[in-house]
């Protein structure tokens, strides 16, 4: 087990102008399960190749405990990847994929089959040692590409989007069989997803990317209640908070015509209000909108409407959610509101 730490790590590629990661600062504690995550582009899969050894870093540094392994070659670095698209051998049994980083570092035959048949233990994986990949459903050949990762007692876990091939329902199985299986483990892990559900029900930590930069790195529940900036606010959240531009005068602001009280100290001026869907409530005095979609997930709602403030989404009881194009009103509760400076979309207050 180790520390990660990356210090001022960029990487730009060449033929571009600008940076696929930019000057990344991040410190990963030993044991942690760490979560990059962003839309395409944003640079995680790069900042995590960047870590295995498999893209040059351009300026900074990266360390793995006290090692700077910035110029050192993938296998000197002590971590083991698992990939996307699994990478298994078809050819090989289930036994010899996941022992088979131990046949290259020539560890003899009786301490890999012991390793073996402990790793297929732990992963539930015993019945289908003398099986082929392609006799395996997706969540078996995942679980095969975590053994053969565990094999090798790595310093680090990397892992590039694992479950994006699999459906839904087992993705939801396997996320939870990923977190078991790490704190059991308590390996340093950095995982890579762009998928924000997955990253807040993964992550001790979270970190959010975007353009190449980190835009915030903090607990699920931080990044959920305190979002550091515009990006953050609208990327983390399902659906999204509701984002409206607005005016902050005599300590208040007025929204649709609703006025929302600030906090003390908040400039008067132009602001971004920020509102997740649960803090806005059903209220004929409220924001006037014509609902345009409401979505059913049991004993709640998604109410999607419009007002003259933009495209709002409120949560509600299903029993209370109103029709299809339906006037309604939609109150905000003011305690509960965000707000973001519009010129360079960092928080302001709350």
């Amino acid at each position: 087990m180790a520390t990660v730490t990356f210090e001022q790590a960029t990487r730009i590629y060449p033929g571009t102008d600008a940076a696929a990661v930019d000057a990344l600062d991040l410190a990963i504690a030993d044991g942690e399960f760490l979560v990059l995550v962003g839309p395409s582009g944003s640079g995680k899969t790069t900042a995590l190749r960047m870590l295995a050894g498999l893209e040059e870093v351009d300026a900074g540094t990266i360390w793995i405990g006290e090692r700077d392994v910035t110029d050192l070659q993938p296998k000197q670095r002590d971590v083991a990847m698992v990939f996307q698209n699994y990478a298994l051998y078809p050819y090989l049994t289930v036994a010899a994929n996941i022992a088979f980083p131990l046949r290259i570092a020539r560890v003899p035959k009786a301490e890999r089959e012991r390793r073996t048949r402990d790793v297929a233990e732990l992963l539930d994986l015993t019945p289908f040692l003398e099986r082929k990949p392609g006799q395996l459903s997706g969540g078996q050949r995942q679980r095969v590409a975590m053994g053969r990762a565990i094999i090798r007692e790595p310093s680090v876990f990397l892992m590039d989007e694992p479950l994006s091939n699999l459906d839904a329902k087992l993705r939801v199985q396997m996320r939870a069989e990923i977190a078991a299986l790490q704190s059991r483990l308590g390996v340093t892990t950095v995982y890579v997803t762009h998928d924000q559900s997955e990253a807040m029900t993964l992550g001790h930590r979270v970190a959010v990317l975007a353009e190449g930069r980190l835009q915030q790195c903090d607990t699920p529940r931080a990044l959920y209640e305190l979002p550091a900036n515009v990006f953050v606010a609208g990327f983390i959240g399902s659906p999204a908070m509701n984002l409206c531009p607005a005016r902050c005068e005599n300590g208040s602001i007025s929204l649709g015509g609703v006025n929302v009280p600030v906090p003390a100290g908040v400039q008067t001026g132009d602001v971004i209000v920020g509102l997740r869907p649960e803090s806005l409530e059903l209220d004929a005095d409220g924001i006037p909108c014509e609902v345009e979609v409401v979505e059913e997930i049991g004993a709640d709602a998604y109410v999607f409407a419009a007002a003259a403030v933009g495209k709002l989404v409120a949560r509600v009881e299903a029993r209370r959610a109103p029709e299809r194009g339906a006037r309604i009103g939609l109150r905000p509760n003011g305690d509960e509101a965000h707000l973001f400076d519009p010129a360079t979309g960092s928080r302001i207050s709350r």
